[in-house]
């Protein structure tokens, strides 16, 4: 068997690719002393791996002369053979690193306070667990960040984008229910009608200068009063606490309720329109690979997400 084949052959069976880089480096530049300055290593430890390689060959590679190190008849048989190796490795390398690139990066994502507090840890949990080279920097706002302007990445929005340069998917409808503790149900009473629930006997927990409770009664055709809401907050994370404490009934988003212990959907005959929920990205960053990673994986985690909150609010 020749060198070559020799070579070919031990790629196959536990072949260290490092003797082959350092077999080139003595063939480029003639000599131990320049080919170890070039690799960043010891020089012994390069003449080490010419020996090794030697062995493993059954052939010597090298002789000594007053200017250097010249290659055998061997070596030069061998070299086209080693530098496809090293093109290979090369090769291998750049394509590794290309698709960590792909796989890293930071992507800044939008949300609703509500949002960001109930929706999205557990499921960014998710995300971050099957893509952890992704670094997620999370903006809880109720104010739209403007996409066009770069604030965010990604916006989880409730009503769907107007703007052209955007790319928006809708994701599902966000059920609304209305909810109380059960320490306050066993104090007051459960509402069964429209009426109990608007009867002095029942404090309802409404917003203080946002009008959505407000115009979302009047559209049902019941006219409602701020002042009806014996507890008022514009604070959509203190809006949950207090339901979720006992002091009154409310009105909140399934996934956030469920995540409440001790509170119980009531009236379930009033429906409420849910949130429509969309995931929307600037069409120009859409097709950087990390922010579309990040778009597409969210998308189904939360359709997922939605599903299975629709499924346990029957």
């Amino acid at each position: 068997m020749n060198a070559v084949s020799k070579l070919d052959s031990s790629s196959s069976t536990g072949f260290d690719w490092a003797l082959v880089r350092s077999f080139l480096a003595v063939l480029e530049h003639g000599s131990l002393m320049a080919a170890a300055r070039a690799l960043g290593m010891h020089q012994p430890t390069l003449g080490r791996h010419i020996e090794q390689l030697e062995r493993q060959l059954g052939v010597s590679l090298f002789e000594r002369t007053g200017r250097g190190l010249a290659p055998t008849r061997s070596a030069l048989a061998i070299a086209d053979e080693a530098r496809q190796m090293r093109d290979g490795a090369r090769s291998l390398q750049r394509k590794l690193t290309a698709r960590r690139s792909d796989r890293s990066g930071t992507v800044r994502l939008s949300a609703s306070q509500v949002a960001a507090a109930w929706l999205l840890p557990g499921l960014i949990a998710r995300l971050r667990a099957t893509e952890p080279e992704i670094a997620i920097e999370l903006v809880a706002t109720n104010s739209a960040s403007n996409l066009l302007r770069r604030e965010a990445d990604i916006a989880l929005r409730m009503f769907p984008p107007q703007q052209d340069s955007l790319i928006a998917r809708r994701v599902g409808d966000i059920p609304i229910r209305t909810y109380a503790h059960e320490d306050y149900l066993r104090r007051c009473g459960t509402p069964r009608e429209l009426d109990d629930l608007l009867s002095p006997a029942h404090t309802l927990v409404g917003y203080d200068t946002d009008r959505l409770l407000l115009d979302g009664f009047a559209a049902k055709g019941i006219p409602m009063q701020r002042e009806q809401f014996a507890l008022r907050t514009d604070d959509h994370i203190v809006y949950s606490r207090l339901v979720g404490a006992g002091c009154g009934i409310g009105f909140l988003a399934s996934y956030t309720a469920q995540q409440l212990p001790g509170v119980q959907p009531v009236l379930p005959q009033l429906r409420i329109p849910g949130l429509p929920c969309w995931l929307a990205v600037h069409r120009e960053i859409r097709s950087d690979p990390v922010i579309r990673r990040v778009f597409d994986l969210l998308f189904e985690l939360l359709r997922a997400q939605l599903a299975m909150v629709v499924q346990a609010d029957r």
